[in-house]
């Protein structure tokens, strides 16, 4: 439920809200005590439809250049999933009820198909693969996650 509260406050809620209240501060605070700017400007009507006319291309090219052209979004993903712990575990559902079981297996078959002609070198990897997949589909972790998530 904090989640979905998050969600809908921060933008179904609270952007609107912000949008509004820039318009009239801007409106009350800046054109109403510049003489130049209230003949520019007589309503607020008049002001909040150019504030939007022309802000709205303005966001669009400033998220555009947040997300196109700047290392910011993509740092910020990173930071994501580094953080993120599901990037350390199996996700539950088809990871782990199809995906996982079925590359175990496969690796067994492999390794079935291929014995006589493995190394002891590609022996040694594959056990450790084995293990590795195993501790996954218990519901343990791999590498060295930020935190854990505890069900």
């Amino acid at each position: 439920m904090w989640y979905y509260f998050r969600l809908g406050y921060s933008n179904y809620l609270s952007f609107p809200l912000g949008v509004g209240e820039t318009i009239v501060v801007f409106y009350v605070l800046l054109i109403t005590r510049i003489p130049i700017l209230i003949k520019v400007f007589p309503t607020f009507l008049t002001f909040m439809f150019l504030f939007i006319i022309c802000g709205t291309p303005i966001s669009v090219v400033i998220g555009w250049l947040y997300l196109k052209r700047t290392v910011l979004y993509s740092s910020e993903t990173d930071i994501s999933v580094e953080s993120n712990p599901y990037n350390y575990k199996l996700t539950p559902g088809y990871q782990v009820e199809v995906l996982f079981p079925m590359m175990l297996e496969q690796l067994r078959l492999l390794r079935k198909v291929a014995a006589d002609k493995l190394t002891p070198t590609e022996t040694g990897r594959l056990d450790e693969l084995e293990k590795t997949t195993e501790k996954l589909l218990a519901g343990g972790y791999v590498g060295n996650p930020r935190r854990t998530l505890n069900f």
